[in-house]
């Protein structure tokens, strides 16, 4: 047995090796030459234009509907929130059973809610019309671990990542499992899915975040990871993709963002301030072209990033405790921030 083992060590020694040599052979440029010639960012004015009061305890999530106007953010007060963006009116106040609510999500047409935490499942809410009638939950229950985050694949399709350290698919309807997803070694924190305007994946391909300090893609065909991501030192706690759904960003306990390249299958930049170096990064967002890279910081700050130059092009202040989750609307108007504060602000 002690020989098999050695010559089955000897095996994964030389597979790493001709991964690194076809990722070395895949790098034939770094992205700071490439953007050489790009003009950098012209200097940005961030402005916070309203502030939404209503959360009585931490933010821990907001998400926005595909028309860019409804979000919804959910808070350890035992609320889920259903915002009007334009006018900053509530539309839903929707009480949960457990109150260690960890995260939230819009379906795609505005239709429906989720969110989940320490109750181990996801509960989906039908928004029936704007006099804040809610039918549900409906409860999708399978894992074994917290439910860290959750995002709607359409309206009859939800992904779910947990402690437990998989991820899920889910038919709604049923409130059964699609399928499960193994491989991380680490409580999975987080999942970004490929955005609908690419070409390619939409609807099956996703990438996670977890604990054991690395991104994997996958595709839900499939029953195992398509690749696996290195860098970060730390837990990674916010995944988001570029809008060409080609690559996408993480966020980490290390402090730094990183930008991954599907293609190169590899890292191929980094985001890490001098003065950042012990504040965890908690959430990432993009901006609906993909130029500027928003990440939520532990230090009660935003700091906006260059994503080709890898230089700091802006910084918001204005909450008072941690920021703990960020989102961008289909269209691309503004940013919103929400923190421990109990307050999200919405930027422009």
């Amino acid at each position: 047995m002690m020989a098999d083992i050695t010559q089955l060590t000897q095996e994964i020694d030389q597979l790493k090796q001709h991964i690194q040599h076809r990722r070395r052979a895949a790098a034939d440029q770094c992205l700071a030459d490439v953007a050489a010639n790009q003009e950098n960012v012209s200097r940005l004015q961030i402005r916070l234009r309203r502030t939404l009061r209503g959360h009585l305890a931490k933010i821990y999530e907001v998400d926005f509907a595909d028309d860019s106007q409804k979000l919804v953010s959910a808070s350890q007060d035992g609320k889920m929130i259903v915002w009007d963006g334009y006018t900053g009116n509530k539309m839903h106040a929707i009480p949960l059973r457990s109150s260690w609510v960890m995260t939230c999500a819009f379906a795609p047409e505005g239709d429906m809610v989720a969110c989940g935490g320490l109750d181990n499942m996801c509960s989906v809410y039908r928004l029936m019309n704007n006099d804040g009638t809610v039918r549900g939950p409906t409860e999708l229950a399978g894992h074994e671990g917290y439910l860290s985050c959750c995002k709607f694949v359409d309206g009859r399709r939800i992904v779910t990542t947990s402690g437990d350290k998989t991820a899920m698919l889910w038919d709604i309807e049923t409130a059964r499992s699609l399928g499960e997803f193994q491989g991380h070694t680490g409580d999975v924190m987080t999942v970004a899915l490929t955005p609908r305007t690419a070409a390619e994946g939409v609807g099956h391909v996703f990438v996670t975040g977890a604990c054991d300090t690395k991104c994997k893609l996958w595709d839900d065909r499939k029953t195992s990871a398509v690749q696996t991501f290195e860098g970060h030192q730390q837990d990674i706690n916010s995944v988001a993709f570029l809008p060409s759904g080609l690559a996408f960003v993480s966020g980490s306990d290390d402090a730094s963002c990183r930008l991954f390249d599907i293609r190169a299958d590899q890292e191929i930049a980094q985001y890490a301030a001098d003065n950042a170096a012990m504040h965890c990064v908690t959430s990432v967002a993009l901006s609906a072209s993909g130029r500027l890279l928003f990440a939520g910081y532990e230090d009660f700050k935003v700091l906006v990033w260059d994503v080709l130059k890898q230089q700091k092009a802006a910084q918001l202040t204005g909450h008072d405790n941690r920021v703990s989750c960020l989102a961008v609307p289909k269209d691309g108007t503004c940013l919103v921030t929400g923190s421990w504060d109990s307050f999200l602000k919405i930027w422009n």
